[in-house]
């Protein structure tokens, strides 16, 4: 048996538009926290703006937002383990 896909409403191009402003505003924004040497910090700014971005293209540009919820579970998973390894990653290099 074949699946029926959820409809949903398309997304109006304005939306997308306002998406890409608003990742090219965050990638400004990158730019300028990279320039502002922040000591430790600045990898900390790096990886909550690239979040921030990373989630807007998941959530709009490849339409996570309208998926069935199996699919986030598995990106929250992944995203999840990931989390883990940058941590572990990140306390091994503080403790050398």
């Amino acid at each position: 048996m074949n699946a029926i896909p959820a409809k949903h409403q398309p997304i109006p191009l304005s939306s997308y538009v306002l998406i890409w402003l608003g990742l090219l505003m965050l990638t400004a924004l990158t730019v300028t926290t990279a320039s502002l040497h922040l000591g430790g910090w600045s990898v900390f700014a790096a990886i909550a703006i690239a979040t921030v971005k990373g989630t807007l293209v998941l959530l709009y540009f490849m339409h996570l937002k309208y998926e069935d919820r199996v699919f986030k579970v598995m990106l929250f998973l992944a995203l999840l383990t990931l989390t883990v390894i940058m941590v572990l990653t990140f306390c091994d290099v503080l403790f050398r």
